[in-house]
């Protein structure tokens, strides 16, 4: 008899094929948003899932889970996860690290040049026939050639980004718990700096830090004053990794000039003050929405899956001590 096991929200067909050939999988190809309650109950009787950011594992839901052996996210964040928990209850969690590093550095540029170029405004603008001729000073803005980049965060996406700014002729300054080797500096022509400097210094800057209680709130409104006037705020990490009142704040009175936004406080119910803001770029947590993309991290998932469930250790495990305590 084949293992069950569960996928929380849409994912491609192909992914699923892969699945059943070798589990009894449920699946909700209907993208039905479960509550702690429903998704407690689907996973009851179930050895393994595949959850998203959405879903929260916690001590609460471990407690209704008794045959559960592993929790696989598709994402490379996973904040919704709680690791010392899993590892309490002998549950292993991987995540999807690797896939979606040159996605997100590029949807960065993205909104590095959208909020730069004041793109998604002047569109609107457009849309609404208010275009009636060509005008000098129309929709000015700023130009990212040339420009300095700061990244604070220089993981593997940070690195991405620092290498892509090369075709812009940027100067890179970054920030990190620690500074890279010589060798990755060189690679990426990037520059240490505390980070109260690099907000001085840089007229874009990109968070790419994951989110944590060390993170939360890393940027706010202590932060923002020390940015430039003209300073543009992206953000492609994570939610809570910025005080958002404090950046609507920001964005109304001029202390930075605009923001790339991609992931909010308590998303999806985003500060609604965002809305009422020209110089903000606001898209749906879809940095890595490429169809390659996207496809790569719920196939790793799945492979994270079957490895942890067919007697082997998952490539992308979270939590190595769970294996002392696996459920048999």
């Amino acid at each position: 008899m084949k293992q069950k096991i569960a996928v929380t929200r849409e994912v491609f067909q192909e992914v699923l094929d892969h699945l059943a050939e070798h589990f009894d999988v449920t699946h909700n190809q209907a993208d039905e948003v479960y509550s702690p309650d429903r998704l407690a109950h689907l996973l009851r009787d179930k050895a393994g899932v595949l959850t998203t950011i959405a879903d929260r594992v916690d001590q609460a839901l471990l407690s209704h889970c008794a045959q559960l052996k592993v929790v696989c996210n598709i994402a490379v964040g996973y904040n919704n996860i709680d690791l010392p928990a899993c590892t309490r209850h002998g549950v292993m969690a991987t995540n999807t690290p690797g896939v979606l590093d040159a996605t997100t550095a590029d949807f960065a540029f993205a909104l590095m040049l959208a909020a730069a170029r004041r793109v998604p405004e002047a569109e609107a603008s457009l849309r609404a026939g208010e275009w009636q001729r060509w005008k000098l000073k129309q929709f000015l803005g700023v130009d990212v050639n040339g420009a300095t980049l700061g990244i604070i965060g220089m993981g593997r996406i940070g690195q991405a980004v620092a290498r892509r700014a090369r075709g812009f002729d940027m100067r890179v300054v970054y920030h990190n718990r620690q500074p890279l080797d010589a060798a990755t500096e060189a690679t990426c022509n990037a520059i240490y700096m505390d980070m109260p400097d690099l907000l001085k210094q840089a007229d874009f800057v990109v968070l790419l830090v994951p989110y944590s209680t060390a993170t939360h709130h890393l940027i706010g409104a202590e932060a923002l004053a020390r940015m430039k006037k003209s300073g543009i705020l992206i953000n492609v990490a994570r939610g809570g990794v910025v005080d958002d009142a404090a950046l609507v704040a920001a964005l109304k009175n001029g202390t930075i000039a605009a923001a790339g936004l991609d992931v909010f406080e308590n998303e999806p119910r985003l500060n609604p003050a965002f809305l009422l803001l020209k110089n903000v770029v606001l898209t749906p947590h879809i940095a890595s929405s490429s169809v390659a993309t996207r496809k790569r991290m719920a196939m790793t998932a799945a492979d994270n899956l079957i490895t942890a469930l067919t007697g082997g250790t998952p490539a992308n495990l979270l939590n190595p001590d769970a294996l002392k305590f696996v459920r048999k």
